[in-house]
Order: structure tokens, then sequence, then C-alpha cells
């Protein structure tokens, strides 16, 4: 399950005491099971994936993103999958470290592996969130995040759209604190 490191140091573990500080923020986790049978887990564990292999394991996920099509209008979604063997891996991910928002909801739903997000709170306090396999975050519009993948540069994540234009990068140039 997720765990947050605020600034201070301290390291919160409990998914209702992470909820309190990330609800003022307007960041929504939540904890999924991931699917259970053998030819999804081989996915899951497989380190690349060919594009018909990334359909195939969203079709297992699919009940999700119908869902949240239903529940707030996702009309696209697709299946991210970084390693350490991904050429310009470094460069991709460049991009995200620094602080920035976007004009639409930052969604993921991972599926394996993990990543962090920093996000600024009132204040200009920093906070980092690790996400593990099952959780879905929804990082709200305008939200200043960052994303780092971390010592062990893995995961398979679900990303769901609204409109795919809203989600480029708008960098704040806050400097990051917490790594």
């Amino acid at each position: 399950m997720a765990e947050l490191r605020l600034q201070d140091g301290s390291r919160l573990t409990d998914p209702t005491d992470i909820a309190a500080r990330l609800t003022p923020l307007g960041v929504t986790l939540r904890h999924w099971p991931l699917p259970e049978a053998p030819r999804p887990r081989a996915l899951l564990a497989a380190q690349t994936l060919a594009d018909p292999e990334k359909e195939e394991l969203l079709g297992f996920v699919d009940h999700r993103f119908r869902a949240l099509a239903a529940e707030s209008g996702y009309q696209a979604r697709d299946l991210i999958v970084l390693h350490e063997d991904l050429p310009g891996l470094s460069e991709a991910l460049a991009k995200f470290a620094d602080v920035h928002y976007h004009d639409d909801d930052e969604v993921r739903y991972v599926l394996a592996g993990a990543g962090y997000f920093g996000f600024v709170g009132a204040g200009g306090a920093q906070m980092l969130l690790k996400v593990v396999a099952g959780d879905y975050i929804n990082v709200p519009a305008r939200a200043e995040h960052w994303f780092v993948l971390g010592d062990a540069p893995r995961i398979k994540a679900v990303r769901y759209f609204t409109d795919k234009a809203g989600w480029v990068p708008v960098y704040t140039h806050t400097p990051v604190v917490l790594a």
C-alpha cells in the first residue's frame, strides 16, 4: 500500500492518515485489487510488453475504465510501461521530475512496480507519496506536483484521460526539497 513521507521526515502508512493529508490538495487515493488469473499475472511480471500485450492487459482492467468514464467522463486510456532498460528513460522522466501542474487531472492505476508523486501543499510544504501496485491516484488539475520512479525504476500504470491535450506539464519553478 501507499506510503507518504512528509517534509519533517515522518512517514505515514495508514490509509486514513494519508487521505487526511491528501484531501486538502484534492488528491484521491484508492487501492484496487489486481487481476489474479495466470495470464494477467504473467503480463504484470514481464519487464516489457508489445503493443498487443498492453492492450490485452488493459482488457483485464477495462471495468475500471468503464466505471471511471461513467463517473468522471474519461475518454481514453493507455498503458505506460517504464523500466531501467528502456531507451531514453532518463530524458522522459526528467520532464516530470520538476514541479508542474496540468490543466486536466492526472489519473493513474498502478498495475506493477512503484513510483513517487510529490506534492506542494499549503504554505509550500512538500510531501512525497509512494504509489505501488493496486494504487489508483487522481491528482486534480492545477495541483502542483512532480513524479519520479526512485531506486527501482519499474512501473506499469494505466493512464486515464478526459483530454490528452490537457495533460501537458506547466512548470512552476518551485524547487523540489523531497526526493
